[in-house]
C-alpha cells in the first residue's frame, strides 16, 4: 500500500445481508470536509431486505463522497474516501473509485487513447479520442477561463497549463442560465455516473447542458431542465387535440395528465417480486380454507386487554392466531420443515421462526420472532409488538429476515375476507387471516350473529400432503373456536 492509499482510505459498499450484490444509497449523513470518527454513522442504504446505517471504519476527514443520493451501488465499490491524516499537508487527488465513466457515445469514433482529461475525484478518466467529431459550439457559450482550467487539471492531479486564446465566436444571441455563477466547461463535460445515466435515459446530450454545480460540473437539476420543453414563442394557430386523458379545461388553458408512471424496480420490492416469482414456479402450492365462529376468541382478546400480565403489550386478534398456529405445530411437527433440493431432503425444524408479513414504505417485508414456539403468550405480544414497530421504521435487521419457518399474513385489516397466500421462499407453510365480521350462524340450533372470519393455509405440497395441511388448519380454527383449547392442548 502506497502513502497516498494509507491516507487516503477508499471505504467500500459491505454486504450488509446474506450474499448481496447491491444497494441503494439513501441518505448521506456526511459532506466532503466534515470530521469523521471510527464508528459514525456516515449514511443509510437500502438493501434487497432492509435499510441499513453504515458506519465509517476510519477517523479523519471526507475527502470525497463518490455517489449521490438514490445512486445504486455493487458491492465491493468503494463509496467515499477519508482523509486519515489531514494535517500532513495539501491534499493529493485520491486513487480513482471503483466507478467507471460511461462508454463513448454512438456517435463517437474508437481511437487510440491520447492524453487525459480532468474529471471529478473518484469517478475515473474517459479515454479521449483524435478522430472524434468536433462538437457543435454552443452559441453564446464564453470560452472556458483560466480559473476553470486550473480547477479541472487539479482535480485530476497535475498543474494547470495555459490556455490557449480561443478564436472570438460570431455574435448570437445568448441563452438564459438557471444560475448567473454557471459556467459551460469545453471538452468532455464534468458530471457523476448518476447524472450521466439520467441524461442517457431522458435522452439528452450533456454536451447541450448548462452546468451549475461547483467547477462547472453538471447537475442533476441540470439535466431536468434541459430535459424541460422550451416555452413557446407565440401560440400555436390552432388548438391541438386531447387525448382521452385530459382534465378539463382551467383557466382558459388545458392540462393533460400523465398517462404513464415509472417506478424503478429495486430494493425491497426487487427483492420481493423475485422471491415471489421464484416461489410460485418452485415450489407446488395448495390452499386450503376454512371458516370459524370466533366470538369467544374475541371476547379473550377484549379480557386480555384488562389482565394486569399484559399491561403495555398490544393485544389483537393476531396475537391469539399466532398462538393457535403455534400450538397447531407443535401437535403436527412434521409441517414445519423445509426442502432441500441440492441434497434432494426433508429438512425436519424443532423449532419455529414465526414470519409476519408487514407492510412498509419501502414494500411488504417478513420479519420472524425466532424461538416464536418457546414464548409465553406476554412474551408473544412483546415480540409482536417490537417487529412491528421495528419494520414500520425501516429499521428491520436482515438478519431478522432470515430463517424464518412458517408466517402469518393479516389481510382482514383490510377488510378482505381471505386469499391465496403465496410462501414465503424456503418455508413449509403461510396462513391468511381475514377480516373478522358480525354474520349470522348457527350456534346451539339457533341462527345468531356471530363474530365470523375466514383462515387460509398454503403449503408446500412436496413436504406438507393434504393431510397434514388439513389436520394443521382444523387444529387452528377449532381453537379460535373454543380458545380454551390453548390451555388443554399446549
Amino acid at each position: 500500500m502506497t502513502a497516498t492509499e494509507q491516507r487516503f482510505r477508499e471505504f467500500k459498499m459491505p454486504d450488509v445481508g446474506e450474499g448481496l450484490t447491491e444497494a441503494e444509497i439513501l441518505k448521506w449523513y456526511v459532506q466532503p470536509g466534515d470530521t469523521v470518527t471510527d464508528g459514525q454513522v456516515i449514511c443509510e442504504v437500502e438493501t434487497a431486505k432492509a435499510a441499513v446505517e453504515l458506519p465509517c471504519p476510519y477517523e479523519g476527514v471526507v475527502h470525497a463522497v463518490h455517489f449521490e443520493e438514490g445512486a445504486t451501488v455493487d458491492v465491493g465499490t468503494s463509496i467515499i474516501a477519508v482523509d486519515t491524516d489531514p494535517g500532513a499537508g495539501p491534499a493529493e487527488a485520491a486513487a480513482p473509485a471503483a466507478a467507471a465513466e460511461p462508454a463513448p457515445a454512438a456517435d463517437e469514433e474508437d481511437a487510440e487513447p491520447q492524453g487525459r482529461q480532468a474529471v471529478l475525484v473518484g469517478y475515473g478518466a474517459a479515454p479521449s479520442s483524435t478522430k472524434r467529431r468536433a462538437r457543435k459550439p454552443q452559441p453564446g457559450a464564453p470560452a472556458q477561463e483560466p480559473a476553470a482550467a486550473a480547477v479541472q487539471a487539479e482535480l485530476n492531479g497535475h498543474a494547470a497549463a495555459p490556455a490557449p486564446a480561443a478564436p472570438a465566436a460570431p455574435p448570437a444571441a445568448p441563452i438564459p442560465s438557471a444560475s448567473p455563477a454557471a459556467v459551460p466547461v469545453a471538452g468532455r463535460p464534468l458530471a457523476k455516473p448518476p447524472v450521466r445515466k439520467l441524461a442517457k435515459d431522458l435522452g439528452i446530450d450533456l454536451a447541450t447542458v448548462t452546468p451549475t454545480g461547483p467547477d462547472g460540473v453538471i447537475t442533476r437539476e441540470d439535466v431536468h431542465a434541459a430535459a424541460a420543453p422550451a416555452p413557446a414563442e407565440a401560440p400555436a394557430p390552432a388548438a391541438q387535440p386531447v387525448t382521452a386523458e385530459a382534465t378539463a379545461p382551467s383557466s382558459g388553458s388545458e392540462a393533460v395528465r400523465a398517462r404513464e408512471t415509472r417506478i424503478p424496480i429495486k430494493g425491497v420490492r426487487k427483492a420481493t417480486a423475485q422471491a415471489m416469482v421464484n416461489s410460485a414456479f418452485t415450489a407446488p402450492h395448495v390452499t386450503e380454507f376454512i371458516t370459524v365462529d370466533v366470538t369467544r376468541t374475541m371476547k379473550l382478546v377484549q379480557e386480555l386487554k384488562q389482565d394486569p400480565d399484559m399491561a403495555g403489550l398490544r393485544v389483537n386478534p393476531l396475537l391469539l392466531v399466532a398462538k393457535a398456529l403455534l400450538v397447531a405445530i407443535k401437535r403436527n411437527p412434521e409441517i414445519s420443515a423445509a426442502w432441500d433440493e441440492e441434497n434432494q431432503e426433508i429438512v425436519r425444524k424443532h423449532y419455529v421462526n414465526l414470519g409476519i408479513a408487514a407492510a412498509t414504505p419501502r414494500g411488504l417485508i417478513v420479519p420472524n420472532i425466532k424461538d416464536a414456539d418457546a414464548k409465553t403468550l406476554p412474551q408473544l405480544a412483546a415480540a409482536l409488538g417490537e417487529l412491528v414497530t421495528t419494520a414500520r421504521e425501516g429499521k428491520t435487521a436482515p438478519g431478522d429476515m432470515a430463517g424464518g419457518t412458517v408466517t402469518i399474513t393479516n389481510v382482514g385489516v383490510f377488510g378482505v375476507d381471505t386469499g391465496t397466500p403465496i410462501l414465503n421462499p424456503g418455508e413449509s407453510a403461510i396462513l391468511a387471516m381475514g377480516a373478522v365480521k358480525l354474520q349470522p350462524w348457527v350456534h346451539k340450533g339457533k341462527v345468531k350473529p356471530r363474530q365470523v372470519t375466514t383462515l387460509a393455509l398454503s403449503f408446500d405440497h412436496r413436504l406438507v400432503d393434504g393431510e397434514l395441511g388439513s389436520k394443521v388448519l382444523a387444529d387452528i380454527a377449532a381453537i379460535l373456536e373454543q380458545p380454551k383449547r390453548l390451555i388443554t392442548w399446549a
